[in-house]
């Protein structure tokens, strides 16, 4: 019972500060109901069929194609691939974890992880493509090269920064996943 509650600590902390909310202002409750419910229903629009395709991903896709192509000896080449998937991807922020959990379980290295990332986050295909719409070629194109700079220089740093002892947890707990 101790580990359950231990590993549905935020949750329950999170259910507690709502309850909580709800009790001292109960005028609000309809519209925080309302904005939960809402939340609640995107994302399981959005979760199960990344799962879906995380299960398809990890069988059908051998060990070796990743550390070959997003492993710590793939170079260049590992980070433009995760710098494209990560483009290509939609959804929310919180859809990629998953993805870098099967990522890091295959053997990816954690710098290429982290420009995944980097990239899910900011350089969206299709938000690039409106930018372009609305804002104009040039602004598009700076803050494609801006950002891309911006998350090498990040995924280098926290690479250097995060101890190998750290990474080797996180590595050992996606394994375990």
């Amino acid at each position: 019972m101790k580990t359950i509650v231990r590993k549905y600590s935020a949750a329950l902390f999170s259910i507690g500060i709502l309850t909580a909310f709800l009790l001292f202002w109960p005028q609000k409750s309809a519209q925080t109901i309302s904005i939960l419910s809402y939340q609640l229903g995107t994302m399981l629009q959005i979760i199960p069929p990344i799962f879906i395709l995380l299960g398809l991903f990890d069988v059908w896709v051998p060990r070796e194609i990743i550390i070959r192509l997003m492993g710590p000896e793939s170079g260049f080449k590992g980070g433009l691939l995760g710098f494209f998937l990560g483009s290509a991807a939609a959804g929310p922020l919180y859809g990629a974890f998953p993805i870098v959990a099967v990522l890091m379980k295959k053997g990816a290295s954690f710098t290429n992880i982290l420009i995944f990332i980097g990239a899910w986050s900011t350089t969206k295909i299709p938000m690039f493509l409106f930018e372009m719409n609305a804002l104009g070629y040039r602004f598009a194109v700076s803050r494609l090269i801006i950002n891309l700079a911006g998350i090498l220089f990040i995924a280098a740093v926290m690479n250097l920064l995060i101890p190998q002892k750290e990474k080797d947890r996180l590595y050992a707990a996606a394994q375990n996943r």
